[in-house]
């Protein structure tokens, strides 16, 4: 997808799943988020010692799963065979870790779309960007009808990796800070879309990223002060947890 190409995602995507209303980033999450009625979800993908691509915002075990130590340390077949869900409540006990290719397969089922933070551990750059492209790229070729994954980072090398081993996969650069060269990295991916820290966005800012030919989302946005704000800037897209306060089918004030 090119700069250029016609936007196919909602205003709206729930993030790690249904927000903070359930384990982040098990399929119990985005089946929580479908039924608030998001039809777009953003998750967090990593590298397994095997290298089975599987979801996990840290890099570290112990806050979401009953694991210890660095994930991308074990197997898939340890890590699956963790509880991931008893720290967010009793609800949620037993609910185990998901591997990218399964939620996948869940969204293209359901018709839904998907924004892939790729979420490498330390000095996995390159191969968590390569992976991850290459599997979703293997994924979603078989339903060319279906709006292709949005391959985002924070890390340029990640992103760089992704675009070598998937080109026609659409990618956006993350900013959680405007660190110098960014504008020029980038270009240098090939990115359609810029995803900040949503204080980083101000009109200057909506009108740089635009004249560059790229798209405007911001994360998290999570109270209305901030929805009204960066609406009126006319943000393609609110990544939020508040998948039970906001209604998906808000229009996005992008075009």
């Amino acid at each position: 997808m090119s700069a250029a190409s016609p936007w196919p995602y909602p205003a709206w995507i729930a993030h790690r799943g249904a927000g903070q209303l359930a384990p982040e980033n098990t399929l119990a999450a985005f089946r929580l988020g479908a039924a608030h009625g998001y039809r777009m979800f953003e998750c967090d993908a990593k590298l397994s010692a095997d290298n089975v691509v599987f979801l996990l915002h840290d890099t570290e075990l112990e806050r979401t799963t009953s694991g210890q130590g660095v994930a991308s340390e074990h197997t898939w077949s340890a890590l699956s065979r963790l509880d991931a869900g008893s720290w967010h409540g009793r609800l949620w006990a037993g609910e185990p870790p998901c591997t990218l290719e399964a939620l996948a397969r869940w969204c293209l089922a359901n018709h839904f779309m998907l924004n892939i933070e790729i979420k490498p551990t330390p000095g996995q750059e390159e191969s968590t960007g390569h992976e991850v492209a290459r599997l979703a790229h293997s994924l979603w070729q078989t339903r060319p009808d279906a709006p292709p994954p949005l391959l985002t980072s924070f890390r340029p090398e990640s992103l760089q990796s992704a675009r070598l081993a998937a080109p026609d996969l659409p990618r956006g650069l993350l900013l959680h800070s405007l660190w110098s060269g960014w504008q020029d990295v980038a270009r240098a991916v090939e990115c359609c879309a810029i995803i900040c820290h949503h204080p980083l966005w101000n009109q200057p800012m909506v009108h740089e990223v635009r004249r560059s030919g790229m798209r405007c989302l911001a994360y998290t946005v999570n109270e209305d002060e901030d929805v009204r704000r960066l609406q009126e800037l006319g943000l393609d897209g609110l990544i939020t947890d508040r998948v039970d306060r906001y209604a998906p089918s808000a229009p996005s004030s992008g075009t």
